[in-house]
């Protein structure tokens, strides 16, 4: 059985959600993807939904949305994105903080180089539960 991984911050709008995508994308194959947080938003952040599109050609609004860490299913893994406040707690067999500057609000450049850093940490967890 795969090992459940959730991507979770407070809104659960940009960067968790393209943690989800990309591990949807790159690393269906070894774990299950979800994304959550602690509160909701009323959609994805939308120029992380440009972007995923024009780099990747994901659409996650058509796969995603922003939920709470009560909606999910219970997780073996859970990776937090970097809060800059007390990140949501759920309870899980492996913790790590991927520490990740929010880009919402910030120009293309910048959200292009957290988008880049988050497939290469997805490609490394990948790499990791795989062996």
């Amino acid at each position: 059985m795969k090992p459940k991984v959730a991507f979770i911050c407070v809104h659960n709008s940009c960067r968790s959600q393209i943690a989800e995508a990309l591990s949807k994308h790159f690393a269906a194959d070894v774990f299950d993807s979800y994304s959550a947080g602690t509160e909701t938003k009323s959609q994805i952040n939308q120029d992380a939904v440009r972007l995923m599109k024009e780099i990747y050609g994901i659409d996650m609004e058509k796969s995603q949305y922003s939920k709470l860490i009560s909606d999910i299913p219970p997780v073996d893994i859970v990776v937090t994105m970097g809060c800059n406040v007390t990140c949501p707690y759920l309870p899980c067999k492996q913790k790590l903080d991927w520490g990740l500057e929010d880009p919402t609000g910030k120009n293309d450049d910048t959200f292009r180089n957290i988008i880049s850093i988050i497939e290469k940490k997805v490609i490394e967890l990948r790499n990791m539960l795989n062996n």
